[in-house]
């Protein structure tokens, strides 16, 4: 903007333009003194703000400490005082959103920042507020909202709400995505909460866009990565560049954000018996998931009694072995395994009911180690650290959930019982302010409907329950930026619950959108090709408007496949004729001519009837026999 402006002052050297082809050449643009600008700019920016305070401050003392001011005003006073080339939109955003949920937690500037910019006249009460006012304000005015918090409307509100966690679940609203008619056995939500993917028994992956979807909700590709295998987990890496599938058989894949494979992990040779020295697994895979810093590395284990960390870049063996053994120091088949939250921590849940944690660096000995944390030969289908990190939650196949300390890992600081589960993969996580523990039931066909349950985390009193459907609820996830949860279904559903309020982005972009309809007739348009440098005879008319063309294109017997008609008279041109003019087809054709007219058909049935009677041939002597 700054060289537009300018104006060109003196005059060209004629053969320098001739030189260079164009005029205007070697004149001076006028310079411009950008301090002098910014230092003019801040100064009006000052003096508006100011200005606005001192209304503000008049229509407070006349209003009495109500304080709702309208909006507009703060945010023509935010645009006057913030420096030139900033955007405004979010300040404004924050001041409609005071208004509308005074119980939502309020972004924009913290707290702490606004009592920095009001001063230390603050600390006596905000009936001194009239001594700020000489003080220089710095940044832009606050908005109304934020202004005398000593009413204390607001603060009630969000205290409430952190006293009471079930406010804080987001199911409101409910979207159903269709996956299939079996059971939905794995869920992964990328990191920024775009995508979502499922799979299931039906060896089915179906990606979910939730932006590009609209509300028929359909899945925008569906694919059999692992040919028959049932789906038996799905993550997106910490960056969510690629998704990490784990199905019943021995070989991890590792498929990018389109589902095209990346690596598919080698097969171990089961003729050895030492484990280590297997490049890989030789046996069904259970389970699987990515490390949360390190975004080429991850983790499976399987029913030969081993855990592997992998690396993408190398998928000709695994990097690290952890084989988790009885108290006789057997084999045993891990069932589940994860990362701790910084991922220096490998854990996972055997058959025989412990649930054992080694350093990620020390494959040999486990660091924690608890023997009984389920009944033994039941399969613990999940673990999962808390997002502080100091606590690990467990899903058993003995129908417990337990929350462990696993510094004091002899028993469990908590544990629920009573929460059937028939599947290998029931899961259970943590909400995103990690005050709550969130799980799904299985029930038997006709028993009742699945539930997601939802646990204190420091009482484990249980505070909540969705009846999710009249099947099992095997996978549940809360993604902590969308702050919206994902529940697979035995019966094929993956919902997604919602609140409009508190929820962000994901499902709420789809069920806005109306569905397109279907029209019938497209099939008939030719593509339209545009060749802007053909001669004007060679080109096609621009198509006007799709309708018109639909109907001309009807009309036209090659576009719209018009069936010929058959041919009357003789044949032509290598057709044969309906009837010819041999003797052969003369015959064929009057024999096929019936000439006995039976319009009445119930007459032409009657006419039989007295001769039946009398003489009784087909049917009577028959059944008398």
């Amino acid at each position: 903007p700054l060289v537009a402006d300018a104006e060109m002052v003196g005059t060209p050297d004629p053969e320098l333009a001739a030189t260079m082809g164009f005029s205007g050449f070697g004149k001076k643009a006028r310079t411009f003194d950008l301090e002098a600008m910014f230092e003019q700019t801040r100064r009006t920016a000052v003096e508006r703000s100011r200005k606005v305070l001192e209304a503000r401050e008049r229509e407070k003392d006349q209003t009495e400490k109500e304080f709702r001011i309208p909006c507009t005003d703060s945010s023509v006073s935010a645009s006057s005082a913030t420096g030139p080339g900033s955007t405004l939109t979010e300040r404004g955003a924050v001041c409609i959103e005071s208004e509308d949920t005074s119980n939502e937690a309020l972004s924009g500037p913290s707290m702490q920042s606004q009592s920095s910019a009001k001063g230390p006249a603050e600390d006596t009460d905000d009936d001194d507020d009239d001594d700020d006012e000489e003080e220089e304000f710095i940044g832009p005015p606050l908005p109304p909202g934020f202004k005398d918090s000593d009413d204390d409307n607001d603060n009630d509100d969000t205290e409430e709400e952190d006293n009471n966690p079930v406010k804080k679940i987001p199911d409101s609203h409910e979207i159903t995505l269709q996956h299939g008619t079996k059971t939905v056995s794995a869920l992964g939500l990328d990191p920024s909460g775009a995508r979502l993917i499922t799979g299931g028994y039906d060896y089915d992956v179906k990606f979910w866009d939730f932006a590009g979807m609209d509300a028929s909700l359909q899945a925008f590709r569906s694919l059999q990565p692992c040919e028959c295998h049932q789906i038996k987990s799905l993550q997106y890496s910490s960056t969510g560049d690629v998704i990490l599938v784990v199905s019943g058989n021995s070989q991890a894949k590792v498929l990018d954000r389109d589902g095209f494979p990346v690596m598919e992990c080698i097969k171990g040779d089961q003729y050895i018996v030492d484990m280590t020295n297997t490049k890989g697994h030789t046996a069904m895979l259970n389970s699987g998931c990515w490390h949360p810093k390190i975004k080429e590395e991850f983790l499976t284990c399987s029913n030969d009694g081993t855990v592997r960390t992998w690396d993408v870049n190398n998928e000709k063996k695994h990097k690290s072995v952890f084989k988790p053994r009885s108290v006789q120091g057997k084999r045993v088949i891990p069932t589940t395994c994860t990362y701790s939250r910084d991922g220096k921590l490998i854990a996972a849940g055997c058959q025989d009911g412990s649930i054992q944690i080694w350093d990620r660096n020390m494959s040999v000995h486990t660091k924690f180690h608890c023997r009984q944390a389920h009944a033994s030969g039941t399969d613990t289908s999940c673990l999962t650290f808390s997002y502080d990190g100091t606590v690990l939650a467990s899903r058993g196949g003995d129908d417990t959930l337990k929350i462990w300390d696993i510094r004091q890992f002899k028993k469990p600081l908590n544990s629920a019982d009573g929460l059937p589960s028939f599947f290998p993969m029931t899961d259970c996580c943590f909400s995103p302010d990690d005050k709550i523990l969130v799980t799904g039931t299985s029930v038997k066909k006709g028993g009742g409907s699945g539930k997601l349950f939802f646990f204190d985390r420091e009482t484990f009193q249980k505070l909540y329950e969705i009846e999710v459907t009249d099947a099992s609820v095997v996978r549940c996830l809360w993604h902590p930026k969308l702050n919206q949860i994902m529940v697979g279904t035995g019966n094929g559903l993956a919902k997604v619950y919602y609140d409009p309020v508190k929820s962000q982005r994901g499902a709420k972009l789809c069920v806005v959108k109306t569905k397109r309809k279907e029209r019938q007739a497209e099939t008939l348009t030719q593509d339209y090709i545009i060749t802007p440098h053909a001669l004007p005879m060679f080109r096609e008319p621009r198509q006007r408007s799709t309708r018109k063309q639909l109907e001309k294109d009807r009309l036209d017997p090659m576009k719209s496949h018009k069936p010929e008609p058959p041919v009357a008279g003789a044949g032509r041109g290598g057709r044969v004729g309906t009837h010819g003019v041999t003797l052969s087809s003369y015959i064929v054709k009057n024999i096929a001519l019936d000439k006995t007219d039976d319009s009445n058909p119930r007459e032409a049935i009657l006419r039989h009837a007295k001769e039946a009677e009398e003489n009784p041939y087909w049917v009577a002597p028959a059944y008398a026999k």
